[in-house]
């Protein structure tokens, strides 16, 4: 982990596309402006968290689907191969 210290007013590059500035710092909390591209998701670290977890669980899902899918497939197949 880097860790750096700024004052109000200054700022990080990440890359050559991303940038993190201090604009405040109001007892205990610091106010932080994040300039990058569209492409680049940022999220506080507790959405990013719940987001991931939603993830699997989806994923998770997604896959018990699936397999469900698979065997309802292979039950038809075999019905229609009987006589």
């Amino acid at each position: 982990m880097l860790i750096l210290t700024r004052k109000v007013g200054e700022a990080i590059a990440i890359g050559g596309e991303i940038k993190v500035a201090v604009l405040g710092i109001q007892g205990k909390q610091v106010k932080l402006g994040v300039t990058a591209p569209e492409k680049v998701s940022v999220y506080r670290d507790e959405i990013f968290k719940k987001i991931q977890q939603e993830n699997v669980k989806t994923s998770i899902s997604l896959k018990e689907d699936l397999q469900e899918l698979a065997r309802m497939i292979k039950a038809k197949k075999g019905k229609k191969s009987q006589p």
